[in-house]
């Protein structure tokens, strides 16, 4: 059976207080809850996985090429149906042959998808992702957090899944997203919501049939800051323990990925033990009892450190926003687009078949030699310098962009000399830059390479790379 080799977490920098909230609406908000993180614009389930995943994939020391099984979990997936795993090991540079799995349906849905990828081959990735929404007014509102983790599996891992448990009983109406919205909702009964929630987490421990009293961490969802205490005394366990595995008043509900976040966090402290459970309103429960031999590796991001307004948040996650204007625009059609995936996706360059020089895209005559004999691929690091910079102010973006705009501010573009893969070369790429604490970068500042929501067209999103300045990196 598989164990956990690496671990990876990935937070939004962008977060709004509970104290914004609460002077916005002048009601408590989600209890227990300090904060929110808060997706920038150009973020979602799908690029906060790919980050998640790449700090798995490096704390694990496991190159993307060597995966054997792929599987991600969300509740808010970018579309409803589509296959987004796929899209998911695209940015990964996970190869197209690997079976991929995707998870969805209910909160738990994370810890599903890893009790279902122990016993496949390894080495495997399991990501988990979510962001949930709620009406502005309400406490699913109050509370809506994002983040995403990821793990690597293999069979020589340090951190064991000692034991599974899961445990299914009917409370309709807890939490559920009706079809066709984006909001996450419930009956709003404060008993009947606790009693599904302990009945279910105390069956699937008890499912475990292990002894899980002594453990260093329990990382639960966490829907808001208490509901997780609540279940302490039913699975006999501290509130201590629970806080060791808890970071929802940090990120706000995070859904499926919360406690895994926890989880995340947890190890980083240096837990050698933790019991995890998944929760999805209905209600039901999947319990994970895990041991670790050694250090388990793990590449955390859990905090942000961008604070915004109640307004600024509102417009970051589209609550508040205009509308693309007809007309004009770069029309690129999602053919077109596709064949540009292994650039946009992951920096893949050519070398030029007689003078070897880089280019990018791997297209057309050498710049250098003008030879039209083509190119061999090779795959750029994704790190890079600043030669030229500017900043496109309201008004003056792109049709395709002027949403992005309306809802994050003016951004920065840059042309970026991207380091070759030997370090002695350098192709020079235009980029945009991400909204970061460091602002528009300076020629000669460094970069790197971070996946991000392009634009929308014909209800097809379109995702590439960004750069954000290697100053603000996280």
């Amino acid at each position: 059976m598989n164990g956990i080799a690496g671990v990876g977490a990935y937070v939004p920098r962008l977060y709004l207080p509970a104290e914004a909230y609460r002077e916005a609406w002048d009601k408590g908000g989600a209890a227990g809850v300090e904060r929110v993180a808060v997706p920038d614009a150009d973020e979602d389930t799908l690029t906060m996985a790919t980050e998640a995943g790449w700090r798995a994939l490096a704390a694990a020391d496991v190159d993307p090429s060597h995966i054997e099984h792929l599987a991600f979990a969300t509740t808010t997936p970018p579309a409803d149906e589509e296959e987004t795993t796929v899209r998911l090991a695209s940015l990964l540079g996970i190869p197209e042959t690997v079976p991929t799995r995707q998870y969805g349906g209910g909160t738990r849905c994370g810890a599903v998808a890893l009790a279902a990828t122990l016993d496949v081959g390894g080495p495997a990735l399991v990501v988990l992702a979510d962001s949930p929404e709620g009406r502005p007014e309400s406490d699913e509102g109050a509370g809506a957090g994002a983040g995403a983790a990821a793990f690597v599996l293999t069979a020589d891992a340090p951190l064991s899944v000692e034991s599974t448990g899961e445990y299914g009983t009917t409370f309709p109406g807890t939490r559920f997203r009706r079809r066709g919205h984006s909001e996450t909702e419930s009956i709003g009964i404060t008993q009947y919501e606790r009693d599904a929630y302990t009945s279910a987490v105390e069956g699937a421990v008890t499912a475990l049939d292990a002894e899980i009293s002594d453990v260093d961490a329990v990382a639960l969802t966490s829907p808001d800051g208490k509901l997780p205490y609540r279940s302490a005394r039913a699975i006999n366990v501290s509130t201590e323990q629970i806080a060791a595995g808890t970071v929802v008043s940090q990120t706000g509900d995070a859904g499926a990925a919360g406690p895994f976040l926890g989880l995340a966090s947890a190890l980083d402290d240096g837990a050698t033990s933790a019991l995890l459970v998944g929760y999805g309103g209905g209600a039901g429960a999947t319990a994970l009892l895990l041991s670790a031999s050694d250090d388990v590796p793990t590449r955390a991001v859990l905090d942000g450190d961008t604070e915004l307004s109640y307004a600024e948040a509102l417009r970051r996650r589209g609550t508040i926003t205009g509308k693309e204007p007809e007309g004009g625009g770069a029309y690129v059609s999602v053919p077109t687009w596709r064949q540009t995936i292994p650039q946009r996706h992951r920096l893949v360059a050519g070398r030029c078949l007689d003078c070897e020089t880089l280019a990018f895209p791997p297209e057309g005559a050498c710049a250098n030699c003008g030879s039209l004999d083509g190119y061999d691929t090779t795959t750029l690091p994704g790190d890079g310098t600043v030669e030229a910079a500017t900043r496109i102010g309201q008004g003056g973006a792109p049709p395709e962009f002027v949403e992005q705009q309306q809802r994050a501010g003016s951004f920065a573009v840059a042309i970026v000399a991207f380091d070759g893969p030997d370090g002695d070369e350098s192709v020079s790429v235009p980029a945009q830059v991400v909204k970061s604490p460091a602002g528009t970068p300076a020629i000669g500042d460094r970069v790197r390479a971070v996946p991000r929501r392009i634009y929308e067209q014909e209800g097809v999103v379109r995702y590439g790379f960004k750069v954000v300045p290697t100053a603000a990196d996280r």
